[in-house]
């Protein structure tokens, strides 16, 4: 008999253990003991969650009773992105932000802050387009690398494989490539209309009505919102009141280190290249260095007046094609145009060919077509450059 209660006291005993730390209180908040916190970390991989959501799918994140998870959409937009890092800071809590790629570029540092304050970041596309569901293929699937390589850049590490189609457009050839991709497809449990013209007051309404018609879940919030901002705070402290618990998603791993990038923001830049993302500084070595065969190019007349413009139109044309053979940075200097041969009489022309040298250290750039005042392309000139140090 005394063996049995010894052994059901040990039973209530681990028992009691295991509910504790299944609802884990948040630890402490320095200057804030009304503060949320977050109660525990879970991590999260495609192999077991390809698609989270049960708006628009079977499944969501394991998450116990009243457990819910912050998310904030397309994002960063200062001040708004910064007013929300204040007040999740306030509280302690760690949320997850689907940044758009555009919107990180024209804002790097906001994209920094979210990282900085430990909070997870997701891609949520390159121009946040909301034709997802009727786009080809391949140009939903140029949105999401394109994302990917603006949010790496500037992160300096790879983002977290997690994906958020703009305006939950999903279609299946989407969710096959993050499939295959082994990005995780975030949907939501629950939204609060936050991008519509309502109050903020209304927003934090739904909020919490349809978080505890679900009893916890995924909350889809937009950092870009004045009304989301505004109803934050009171959002926090009543998920608290209600007895509700914050729990931080992470990725089951990132991956290594990216190397760091360059973004050059392009005026005219094609939709889905803005901005563009090379290496930054790459060590170009001659010896590597593929160009295609020099071939005679014929006599072309330029509507320039001097020959000092034909240089700058020349010099202009050897870099692109250096960038094009294999990324040089947007400082290069190729001062060496020779030869350049210009007509006596007549309109200003560029004529004959520069033969591949057969010295491997030294190297002919191929130029290529460029476009003045609107014109059509043209082949310009043939440019060697004959010194190492010219070479990006």
């Amino acid at each position: 008999m005394r063996y049995k209660r010894h052994t059901a006291l040990l039973a209530a005993l681990i028992g009691g253990m295991a509910a504790a730390h299944a609802h884990a209180e948040p630890a402490s908040c320095p200057g804030n003991p009304d503060a949320i916190g977050v109660s525990r970390i879970i991590s999260v991989g495609a192999a077991d969650h390809a698609r989270l959501g049960l708006m628009q799918y079977r499944t969501s994140l394991p998450l116990n009773d009243r457990e819910v998870v912050l998310t904030f959409d397309d994002g960063p937009l200062p001040p708004y992105t910064d007013r929300v890092l204040a007040i999740l800071a306030r509280h302690c809590v760690k949320a997850t932000f689907f940044l758009v790629g555009r919107h990180a570029a024209a804002n790097p540092a906001a994209a920094l802050r979210v990282a900085e304050a430990g909070h997870t970041i997701g891609n949520h596309s390159q121009n946040h387009s909301l034709h997802f569901a009727s786009m080809s293929e391949a140009r939903a699937e140029k949105e999401i690398e394109a994302g990917n390589r603006t949010l790496d850049a500037i992160l300096g590490h790879h983002v977290a494989p997690f994906f958020r189609i703009p305006g939950l457009g999903r279609t299946r050839a989407v969710e096959r490539y993050a499939e295959a991709k082994s990005l995780v497809v975030w949907s939501a449990d629950a939204v609060a209309d936050d991008w519509t013209r309502i109050t903020s007051q209304q927003v934090l309404s739904r909020a919490l009505s349809r978080l505890e018609a679900r009893g916890k879940g995924i909350l889809l919030l937009h950092d870009i919102q004045p009304r989301t901002v505004l109803m934050l705070p009171a959002l926090l402290a009543e998920l608290k009141r209600r007895h509700f618990r914050i729990v931080h998603v992470v990725p089951e791993a990132v991956g290594p280190a990216a190397p760091s990038p360059l973004l050059l923001a392009r005026r005219h830049a094609p939709k889905l290249g803005w901005p563009r993302v090379v290496s930054a500084a790459p060590v170009f070595s001659m010896n590597r260095l593929t160009l295609p065969p020099v071939s005679p190019l014929p006599q072309l007349e330029l509507a320039a007046a001097e020959p000092e413009s034909l240089q700058t139109l020349a010099r202009a044309t050897a870099i692109r094609a250096l960038r094009l053979a294999g990324g040089a940075p947007p400082d290069t200097e190729a001062s060496l145009m020779s030869p350049l041969r210009v007509a006596a009489n007549g309109a200003p022309r560029v004529t004959g060919s520069v033969p591949m040298p057969p010295d491997r250290h030294r190297a002919a750039a191929h130029a290529v077509a460029a476009r003045s005042h609107g014109k059509p392309e043209q082949t310009v000139a043939t440019v060697a450059f004959s010194r190492p140090d010219m070479m990006p």
